[in-house]
């Protein structure tokens, strides 16, 4: 167990991220959420090879016609062919860095899931002394057990920690509502996003040609592997504000290397639709 748990140390920066010091050893650990960081890794871990496959194509093309540069040497000028070198040595570095990128998040994950095994064998044993008859012996292991326990846990919060630094940022726009009769020129709406900690507020106005004009249109969100977006739009009226809706939308989908269109309906019947774009 100990050797187990030393290799998660040694296989991550030992110190964490300035970011997530309540991580540390000693402190406040909540409850490790296994089936939602396996989802989170598979769909990180598709857009990155994504990514990869995108840059490597690009490759394939950039030397292909550094190839067909060679062949016509005469017909080709010399800058020509310096800015071609450079874009490649560019591509192949960050394919090289996509590269690194994957297999940390292969190595964290697969760490995790090792205090994921621990941390149920311990449960298990922890259920099996508890049928036996109380002994010294028994009531020892019991401890130790917990202990064991407490530990796997504390581990595995560390690593939800040091994976959420690899999952990048959302780059949220803002598109409009969309509401067909329900929308009138002179209408005031507010809405807020929030993923965890992170929160966004923007008012807009429908104007007289039914176009909107917004306060603020993007908005950079750090990925939270437990926490979904939450999309709250109020109506402006006067010094009242009246409830449109309020949803949830998860981040899954959004490891993908082309933009998102998400609408969502903010009212029950779906008589108004907000429109986002997130691009990762």
């Amino acid at each position: 167990k100990s050797l187990s748990r030393s290799s998660v140390r040694s296989r991550m920066s030992l110190k964490p991220p300035k970011a997530y010091n309540s991580l540390q050893k000693g402190a406040l650990i909540w409850d490790p959420k296994p089936l939602q960081v396996k989802k989170i890794f598979e769909a990180l871990k598709k857009g990155l090879n994504e990514y990869l496959e995108a840059h490597q194509a690009e490759l394939d093309y950039l030397s292909g016609r550094h190839k067909d540069t060679k062949r016509n040497s005469r017909l080709v000028s010399f800058f020509h062919v310096k800015y071609l070198n450079k874009q490649i040595r560019s591509v192949e570095r960050y394919i090289r860095k996509l590269e690194f990128h994957i297999s940390k998040v292969e190595e964290l994950y697969e760490a995790y899931c090792i205090q994921c095994r621990l941390r149920d064998g311990a449960t298990n044993m922890k259920h099996a002394f508890s049928l036996s008859p109380s002994t010294k012996a028994s009531r020892e292991s019991l401890v130790e057990l917990y202990k064991n326990f407490q530990e796997c846990t504390e581990d595995m919060c560390f690593i939800e920690g040091a994976l959420e630094v690899h999952l990048g940022e959302f780059h949220v726009k803002m598109k409009g509502l969309v509401g067909f009769a329900r929308l009138c020129p002179g209408d005031q709406y507010e809405v807020f996003v929030r993923l965890g900690r992170q929160k966004w507020r923007l008012r807009g106005k429908i104007e007289t040609d039914d176009s909107q004009t917004w306060d603020e249109e993007e908005k950079i969100f750090i990925p939270n592997l437990h926490e979904k977006f939450e999309i709250k739009v109020t109506e402006l009226r006067g010094l009242a504000t009246i409830l449109v809706g309020v949803v949830t939308c998860d981040s899954i989908n959004f490891f993908t290397t082309k933009p998102q269109a998400i609408i969502v309906d903010i009212t029950e019947l779906g008589t108004i639709k907000l429109q986002l774009e997130v691009l990762w």
